[in-house]
């Protein structure tokens, strides 16, 4: 059997964005991407697919965040690493924006319908074989941090991204997905991005559950 194929779907957690810098980002050593990809070893291979401020289907008017719309590139990244084993996705934050204005509720059904269901029915190009789903609930977004208090970005996301967590869970078991909650996954200073310890939490954890996984195949 040849290498098994994870895509990581996410936004600036995923992309490894160091909490509080200026668009500073986690070395290979340190994010958890690479780090998931070392701990698995030669048999897994990662695609990281990270993308700071993307949403699940809101658009980022503000000058330079042009194609953060997260569905929009969905089908289209799918395609283009194809064929894949498994989906990681760690998405909704942004989503919570108060810009946007959406409560944990509408987010979850936005996820359910444009994320799972796309991913799940995603057939592969290549063999007779679909995509397997991992989802990730987003970390709790402190929003009373200072950098999440500017023009109350985050207003109101706390507790949203607390329900996040039991939503999430619900449309895993629904779909028959793995999940992971964000217990135990901290943001540093600006409230959003996860820790260098996150990170390497949130690799170990994973790799159990996708060892598991594979193990029982």
């Amino acid at each position: 059997m040849g290498q098994i194929r994870i895509l990581c779907y996410g936004d600036s957690n995923t992309w490894g964005y160091i909490s509080g810098s200026n668009h500073q980002r986690y070395g290979n050593d340190e994010r958890w991407t690479k780090i998931l990809s070392k701990l698995l070893g030669s048999s897994f291979e990662i695609i990281e697919e990270g993308l700071n401020s993307r949403t699940l289907i809101s658009d980022d008017t503000r000058p330079g965040k042009e194609g953060k719309n997260g569905y929009e590139y969905l089908i289209p990244c799918l395609d283009t690493h194809d064929p894949i084993d498994l989906v990681i996705v760690m998405l909704g934050t942004n989503e919570l924006k108060a810009v946007y204005n959406k409560n944990a509720k509408e987010v979850g059904e936005i996820f359910e319908k444009y994320f799972v269901k796309t991913i799940l029915n995603r057939k592969s190009q290549f063999k007779d074989s679909y995509p397997s789903l991992l989802i990730v609930a987003p970390p709790v977004v402190n929003e009373y941090q200072d950098a999440c208090k500017v023009n109350d970005k985050y207003l109101g996301a706390t507790q949203k991204s607390k329900q996040l967590n039991d939503i999430y869970k619900e449309i895993a078991q629904k779909y028959n997905c793995e999940f992971l909650s964000n217990q135990g996954l901290e943001t540093g200073m600006d409230g959003v991005h996860l820790t260098k310890e996150s990170h390497k939490k949130l690799a170990e954890k994973l790799e159990d559950i996708i060892n598991n996984r594979y193990t029982m195949i």
